[in-house]
């Protein structure tokens, strides 16, 4: 290679600056104007001759002055480098879901949990964060503080997600493993939530009956739901086209539900896992029975017996079913059944089809209830376990909409199946979080939403070696950290003894 120029050399003023042994000038900048001292940190032998090796750069000279770099000087900004952290609502939620790890941990290598644990965190505390922004929010959050080197960039959680899916078994392994834990004395509701996903490209997404009239595909998501512990056990993800009563079986059989009390809906009849059942003296179940149903008119189970207890205007009968280990309870709800009559002859006669024969029939059935149970239970036991899954409907409705887990983020059926694993521990990590503020007392005075709004805004800061901060916060706020163990409380001061009562003059 042929020279082109000929280097400049260092100035004799320069090289007569005092500055450490051992040590090089080397010129830079664009015009060579700059001089860097490096240190010489050995030689190597090339071709026979011995050649000095440079080291680091280790000061300059400025000004006829040779200044060192300083170890104690301020450090260069870097993107990695966050002094201020989202830490109230990130701890909390640690706090509450710590056990979850281990139990992900066996199933998962450590780094590999960690992100699932992590993914699942930021999902709760940043409702309807994308998995491009993952890494960002991590980055932000006390998360990195807790769990530091967890890698959540777009490309890593894009690729983690469909490696989960293809690894289902192990999905399946920890399923299983948490329906064990399940009390045989617990109940167990089962059902399902329908999530958008318009993918062409994964077998899970196609129309379900509903979603076949608003014109948009489905994929089902079935779940068990622990009504003692009040939150969710196990999930599993099926085509939105496939009938629930087709799902039942295949979900409580994979996932070894093999004790407890099924609580499930009109579409999940005890038929349909009666061969299940069976092989599992431990599980039973509690159903609705269809208002059509024979069992209801052979038992005569509309002729009501007595009042419940602890249910004012709600009236109930009990029967066995005739040469069965099965009972039937029915119960009408008088302020039900008023509005029920109140809705059919407003609609019935807007659209002009009241027929006073047909409206006698079904006058009797307004306001009922009838449900199947394979145990003897005391009608009012029977009535609150059913009437606790409404309480769950409602916070599964959150689940769809406050979070936006509503709409798969993901195409390809072993990504749908990985994401979908990550919302049910969202799901599981929002009821636990749910039950701290309610021993707290939190929900007395605010809703949880309006909580987690607070312990977003509590961050802390680093403001030198010493350690973090808590930001000042407002007074009420600061409050409701206190409450649920975030902050100590403040000591109350003791109270002063009465004093000497004053003399008479």
């Amino acid at each position: 290679m042929v020279r082109l120029y000929k280097e400049m050399p260092i100035p004799a003023a320069i090289l007569a600056v005092d500055r450490p042994k051992n040590t090089v000038v080397i010129a830079y900048g664009k015009d060579k104007s700059l001089y860097a001292v490096r240190q010489r940190v050995g030689c190597k032998n090339v071709g026979g001759r011995h050649l000095p090796v440079n080291g680091p750069t280790i000061g300059h000279i400025v000004d006829g002055a040779y200044v060192p770099i300083s170890k104690e000087g301020p450090k260069p900004v870097s993107p990695d480098a966050v002094d201020l952290k989202d830490w109230a609502d990130i701890v909390h939620a640690d706090s509450v879901f710590r056990d979850l790890l281990d139990e992900l941990k066996k199933v998962y290598a450590v780094s590999d949990a960690l992100k699932i644990y992590c993914i699942a965190i930021l999902r709760v505390c940043n409702p309807g964060i994308k998995d491009n922004e993952l890494k960002e929010a991590y980055d932000d959050s006390f998360l990195s503080e807790l769990y530091p080197g967890v890698a959540l960039s777009k490309n890593t959680v894009s690729t983690f997600h469909s490696n989960l899916g293809k690894s289902c078994s192990r999905i399946i392994s920890f399923m299983q493993n948490r329906a064990a834990a399940v009390g045989m004395d617990h109940r167990l509701l089962i059902d399902g939530t329908l999530k958008s996903n318009e993918s062409k490209v994964n077998t899970l997404s196609d129309f379900s009956r509903k979603a076949a009239v608003r014109g948009s595909r489905d994929i089902s998501v079935l779940y068990a739901f622990d009504l003692d512990t009040m939150e969710p056990v196990c999930s599993k993800c099926f085509p939105g086209n496939m009938l629930d009563i087709t799902a039942y079986e295949s979900f409580i059989s994979e996932n070894n539900i093999t004790r407890g009390l099924i609580i499930g809906d009109k579409g999940f009849p005890a038929s349909a896992a009666e061969s299940h059942l069976a092989g599992h003296p431990d599980l039973h179940y509690l159903n609705p029975v269809k208002r059509n149903s024979k069992l209801i008119e052979r038992h005569k189970m509309l002729s009501f017996e007595a009042l419940l207890p602890g249910h004012e205007g709600m009236t109930y009968k009990k029967a066995r079913v005739q040469g069965k280990d099965k009972w039937l309870y029915s119960f009408r709800d008088t302020s039900k059944a008023a509005q029920e009559e109140k809705d059919y002859l407003k609609r019935a006669k807007a659209e002009g089809t009241y027929d006073d024969k047909e409206f006698r029939s079904r006058q009797l059935s307004f306001g009922t209830i009838v449900l199947e149970c394979d145990l003897d239970l005391a009608p009012e036991i029977a009535y609150k376990a059913y009437a606790e899954r409404w309480e769950i409907e409602i916070i599964m409705r959150y689940y769809k909409s406050a979070y936006g887990f509503d709409e798969t983020r993901v195409h390809d059926d072993y990504s749908v199946i990985g994401s979908e694993f990550c919302d049910f521990l969202s799901t599981l990590l929002t009821f636990r979080l749910i039950k701290s503020f309610d021993k707290a007392r939190v929900l007395e005075r605010m809703t949880y939403g309006k909580a987690m709004s607070i312990l977003h805004r509590a961050k802390k800061v680093r403001y030198d070696e010493s350690g973090w901060r808590l930001l000042r916060i407002n007074p009420s706020h600061e409050q409701l950290l206190q409450d649920i163990g975030l902050l100590p409380k403040p000591e109350e001061a003791p109270k002063r003894r009465p004093g000497r009562p004053k003399k008479s003059v």
